[in-house]
């Protein structure tokens, strides 16, 4: 049997307490995807960056956080040379009563990609 998907790594998302987590914190759930995307307006502090993003089910899309600095260089490298389509990323744990760097985790997987 093939595999589907292979575990690449798993994060807290960084940041949140300054983005847009709030606004659909009742639509985060375990298991929903989210869209990484690197982020070019703030290369001039992180070249690397990886915003989380959560698309509502009305379409708009509000930024959670971002992949912390420590562990974005070699996905953004991937990203960085088309390879975002290889990769998927979905909420692996919510924490409602942990510090604002503690409540959201995602886990990042290898999927199979199709030219």
């Amino acid at each position: 049997m093939k595999e589907r998907s292979l575990f690449y790594n798993e994060v807290h998302v960084a940041g949140r307490r300054y983005h847009e987590a709030d606004l659909v914190w009742d639509e985060l759930k375990v298991g929903k995807k989210l869209i990484m995307e690197l982020d070019t307006d703030i290369a001039g502090i992180d070249p690397n960056a990886i915003a989380l993003i959560f698309q509502s089910k009305n379409g708009e899309q509000y930024l959670l956080g971002y992949i912390p600095r420590s562990d974005n260089a070699e996905l953004a490298a991937f990203l960085k040379m088309g390879w975002a389509r290889c990769f998927e990323c979905r909420i692996s744990a919510i924490k409602p009563e942990a510090h604002y760097e503690d409540q959201i985790h995602v886990t990042i997987r290898i999927v199979r990609c199709r030219n």
